[in-house]
């Protein structure tokens, strides 16, 4: 399971030059938090660079009575880009997890600089292609892991996770015992495609076993080590 992803961010691969190109193309929007940026379904066709603060990239479930949050995005990445490329609705929806500062740049004006980059144009494939791979890693794991595994899995990747830009709640910090994933219980639930109950419910047995203590829109991570174990399918 990959919430982050490991490709460099978008605005990061670009040269100076092309970054300044690419910024010149839109305007700066802030965001509050818990503001929709892009909502799925929706037929707008423009795209955004995340010039701080940071968001999740959620879709309706099957079901359509939950939502699975398929990555955190933040500083330099790029937002909306399949939008832009074909003519269909949104395929996500991307909101806020605090105050947000994007560059918007219209769908029209991306293609044509994509059109005289091919270099940029091919950064935009592989993202694509790395996203969409991720995608169905997590749907996979959907079918394959018990709750307890692909919650502990998500942690275990948040826990290990490299902060980037000045406000980044998804990648943890360090407390004098261990280290901190700022996510609330729903946002968990959210990112493992489990319901909240089911989530509480394995949170409170890690608690038990101390590996983990949490508190308010926060998990702490007291004993990795064991949390990764259990992320691999072993036993207590």
């Amino acid at each position: 399971m990959g919430l982050l992803g490991n490709e460099l961010a978008f605005a990061r691969a670009l040269t100076a030059q092309e970054r300044e190109s690419v910024m010149a193309l839109g305007s700066r929007k802030h965001y509050a938090a818990d503001a929709h940026l892009l909502t799925e379904g929706d037929r707008s066709s423009h795209v955004l660079i995340i010039i701080q603060g940071w968001v999740t990239v959620s879709v309706v479930t099957d079901r359509g009575a939950t939502r699975l949050i398929l990555g955190l995005r933040g500083p330099g990445e790029l937002l909306g880009e399949m939008a832009a490329l074909d003519p269909h609705p949104r395929s996500a929806t991307v909101r806020a997890l605090g105050p947000t500062e994007t560059q918007v740049i219209s769908g029209d004006a991306f293609r044509r600089f994509l059109a005289l980059h091919p270099r940029v144009s091919g950064l935009v494939i592989r993202q694509l292609t790395f996203r969409l791979r991720s995608a169905d890693q997590e749907r996979s794991a959907l079918a394959s892991l018990t709750v307890l595994q692909r919650l502990a899995s998500r942690l275990t990747e948040l826990s290990r996770a490299e902060p980037s830009g000045p406000y980044n709640p998804a990648v943890p910090g360090v407390t004098h015992t261990g280290t901190v994933v700022q996510l609330a219980q729903d946002e968990l639930a959210a990112t493992i495609g489990a319901p909240r109950e089911a989530v509480a419910k394995a949170l409170k047995l890690l608690r038990t076993q101390h590996v983990v203590r949490t508190g308010n829109r926060m998990v702490e991570i007291l004993d990795p080590e064991l949390l990764a174990l259990l992320a691999d399918g072993h036993q207590e």
